[in-house]
C-alpha cells in the first residue's frame, strides 16, 4: 500500500450544513453554507512517532476562520483510527520546555540593546441499513467537541450518498478527492463541530477553536497532512493574512520534515534535544497515554512554519535528520540599567560644575 497520501489535511474535504445554497467545491476544498469562506487558522500538532510499531499518535489544537456556524471535514486514514480527546495541558508544557533561555546582562556604555460537536439530526442514518450499504459506520462518538463518524466505503458514489443522507455538502469535486481513498480501502472519518456548543469563537476575528483532538493510526511512516486547495481567495475575504503552523515532533532521534525534492519545505527547526524522562512521563500523563506509549527515550524537534495561504505539491513527510545536534532558540538579553550613568556629557558636565569650585578652594588653602 502506498502512503504518499495518506491523509488530506485536517481542513481536507470541508463539508457544511446546510446543504442550501452550497455551491460545487474543489476536491479537498472547504464548501460553507451559502458561499461561506473558511480557512485553517494557526495550528500547533504534536506528533509522536513509534518507528518500531509503525504508530503514529496526531494531536492537533488548531483554530480555524470562517463565518459558518457549523461545518465539517474528512479525513481519510489508511487503518481505522483510534480517537480521543487528548486535552490542552501539554501544549503549554512543550511551551515551556523550549522557550529561549533569558540571559540578563548589564547594558553596554553605548546604550546599545535592544488553538459538543452538531449533533446529527435525529434519524439521520445514513445508508447503512442491514449492511446493504456500500458504506458502514464503524464508530461513532462525541469526542473533543467533534461528532464523529469511521467510515468504511466500498465505492465512491456510495460515500456521496452517505454524506448527502447526512446533512454533508457534497460535489463530484469531492467524489474525486475521495476515489483514490476508498479504491485503496482507506477509512474516512467524517467530523463536525459546532461553533455554539464545544468549540469556542472569537466574534470579532470569526476564529473558532475546539478541543485538541488525537488520532492514533498505523502508518509506514509519520506525517503532517499539509495539503490544501488554493485559499488564497477564502483568506483575503477573512482577512488572513499569516498563520503559524507549529509541529512538536516526538521520536527516538532528530527528525527532518520533507515535501518533495524539488520543493523545500518552508518549516525551520526552532528547538531540538532529547527530553528528561520526567519530561516523558508528565506530558504522557497530560495527553492521556500510556506511560509505554512511543519509544522508551524522547527526542523533540519543534518546527515553526509560517505556513502560506497556497496549494502545496505533497503531504508533509518526516525521515530521520542526516545531522543529529541539539538546536536551541536564540537566547534573549536583557539588559538591567547600570547604576551610573552611560552618557559621558553627563561627566564632562559634572566636571565643568564640580572641578573648578573645588580647585578654587584647594588654592586658597
Amino acid at each position: 500500500m502506498s502512503f504518499r497520501s495518506l491523509l488530506c489535511p485536517l481542513l481536507a474535504a470541508f463539508v457544511f450544513l446546510p446543504l442550501v445554497g452550497s455551491p460545487p467545491a474543489p476536491a479537498c476544498c472547504p464548501a460553507p453554507p451559502s458561499g461561506k469562506p473558511v480557512v485553517n487558522a494557526d495550528q500547533t500538532v504534536i506528533i509522536i512517532w513509534d518507528a518500531a510499531a509503525k504508530m503514529q499518535h496526531f494531536i492537533r489544537q488548531a483554530s480555524f476562520k470562517s463565518d459558518a456556524d457549523d461545518f465539517g471535514f474528512l479525513i481519510p486514514s489508511p487503518s481505522e483510527p483510534e480517537l480521543s480527546e487528548s486535552g490542552n495541558d501539554a501544549f503549554p508544557t512543550l511551551l515551556k520546555l523550549t522557550e529561549p533561555e533569558v540571559i540578563t546582562q548589564k547594558r553596554p556604555s553605548n546604550g546599545g540593546g535592544c488553538g459538543c460537536g452538531a449533533v446529527m439530526a435525529p434519524g439521520a442514518r445514513g445508508l447503512d441499513l442491514a449492511n446493504k450499504s456500500p458504506v458502514r459506520v464503524l464508530q461513532e462518538k462525541m469526542v473533543a467537541g467533534f461528532h464523529a463518524k469511521v467510515l468504511e466505503a466500498k465505492t465512491t458514489q456510495g460515500l456521496v450518498e452517505w454524506l448527502k443522507e447526512n446533512g454533508y455538502a457534497y460535489s463530484p469535486e469531492v467524489a474525486a478527492w475521495a476515489k483514490p481513498y476508498v479504491e485503496q480501502g482507506w477509512m474516512i472519518t467524517a467530523l463536525k463541530v459546532a461553533k455554539d456548543n464545544d468549540a469556542t469563537k472569537d466574534k470579532q476575528a470569526k476564529t473558532v477553536s475546539a478541543a485538541a483532538l488525537r488520532m492514533s493510526f498505523k502508518t509506514d511512516r509519520p506525517l503532517f497532512p499539509y495539503r490544501e486547495p488554493d485559499s488564497t481567495s477564502a483568506a483575503k475575504s477573512l482577512s488572513a493574512s499569516s498563520r503559524l503552523l507549529r509541529i512538536y515532533f516526538i521520536a527516538e532521534a532528530r527528525y527532518r520534515g520533507d515535501l518533495t525534492k524539488d520543493v523545500a519545505w518552508t518549516g525551520k527547526v526552532a528547538w531540538s534535544g532529547k527530553l528528561a524522562d520526567e519530561s516523558r512521563k508528565k506530558i504522557l500523563d497530560q495527553l492521556k497515554l500510556s506511560d509505554k506509549t512511543g519509544p522508551a527515550e524522547w527526542w523533540l524537534t519543534e518546527f515553526e512554519d509560517n505556513w502560506p495561504y497556497r496549494v502545496a505539491p505533497a503531504d508533509l513527510y518526516f525521515a530521520i535528520d542526516e545531522t543529529q545536534n541539539e538546536a536551541r532558540r536564540e537566547p534573549i538579553i536583557r539588559f538591567v540599567a547600570s547604576p551610573w550613568p552611560s552618557d559621558i556629557t553627563v561627566y564632562a558636565l559634572a566636571a565643568v560644575l564640580i572641578v573648578p569650585p573645588i580647585v578654587r578652594r584647594w588654592r586658597r588653602k
